[in-house]
């Protein structure tokens, strides 16, 4: 019993330095995609435990206490409702993630397939999609989603919907493009010989090889939802105060910059531009891990 227990104990340790040694690996092959992920990991980290970190809740007020500066009662100070600035920072990163999550999915169920089948089959539905593509591309995607959530409604659904459908083209065009050099490729052609039906071909076996470059943009495209949703609420179309939005705090605390309570707009505008950096240098390090040719090359 004991020889068993050396021999799990030492298998244990083994699994644990070799996981070490693969995480060191992928930081020195790429710091960059080691320092995104770091960030982005730790705003999820307060995403999900704000209710236990936060000292306060997200729309708590306390009267006496409005405009407060930062110090040991409020670490960020207080806005003009009396609530914590700190606290609704950190409840933000659930609304940050809470829309840049289901937005990238929503892209990536609609331009993925998309990109797919207009790739492997070509002709005039080719031409259709890459037209009806064009045409979402052609304006300006601020432009276009203040059009549709002003039309839709200010709500959560509607902004991750409509940043969804305004993103989907661009995964379609990369999975298409690389549709269109696989599919003459001997392992696709072996494949229809096999008698394999189309939608077996297309996401059994093209599907895994044509998304490789969707998987790096996922994370620059989750760091463009969150700069979107969060240009929405400042502009007030987005979402509204006093859900702790951190778009909605900076238009809250834009206010007050003029008259000195400038920590009102400031640590929100911190927190977004945090987690943007975050989300971008993660699809950057994704890019150099995924092409080590980009690596090599220095682009």
């Amino acid at each position: 019993l004991a020889a068993m227990t050396d021999t799990s104990i030492d298998r244990s340790a083994a699994v644990g330095f070799t996981t070490s040694g693969r995480i060191l690996g992928i930081a020195r092959r790429s710091p960059t995609f080691a320092i995104g992920f770091a960030i982005v990991t730790a705003f999820a980290f307060v995403a999900i435990f704000a209710d236990l970190i936060s000292p306060y809740g997200a729309i708590e007020t306390f009267s006496r206490q409005v405009l407060q500066p930062p110090g040991v009662e409020f670490f960020f100070g207080a806005d003009g409702n009396g609530m914590d600035v700190f606290s609704r920072v950190m409840y933000g990163a659930r609304y940050a993630f809470g829309i840049a999550v289901p937005a990238a999915t929503l892209m990536l169920l609609i331009g993925v397939p998309l990109g797919l089948v207009a790739g492997y089959k070509g002709g005039v539905l080719d031409e259709v999609v890459l037209r009806i593509m064009d045409v979402l591309r052609s304006f300006p995607s601020i432009v276009l989603a203040l059009a549709v959530v002003s039309a839709t409604g200010q709500s959560l659904i509607n902004v991750i919907l409509v940043i969804g459908f305004l993103d989907a083209p661009i995964f379609a065009r990369l999975v298409r493009s690389e549709v269109l050099a696989l599919r003459s490729s001997g392992f696709i052609e072996s494949a229809v010989a096999a008698g394999n039906p189309t939608w077996r071909i297309l996401f059994v076996h093209l599907m895994p090889n044509a998304i490789r470059g969707s998987t790096a943009m996922i994370a620059v495209r989750m760091a463009w939802a969150v700069r979107i949703s969060a240009t929405l609420a400042f502009i007030g179309v987005g979402i509204q105060a006093p859900t702790p939005e951190w778009g909605a705090m900076i238009r809250q605390g834009a206010e007050f910059v003029i008259s000195g309570e400038w920590w009102v707009a400031l640590f929100p505008g911190a927190a977004l531009v945090g987690i943007v950096l975050g989300f971008n240098l993660l699809g950057d390090g994704l890019q150099d891990l995924l092409d080590p040719r980009r690596k090599a090359t220095g682009k």
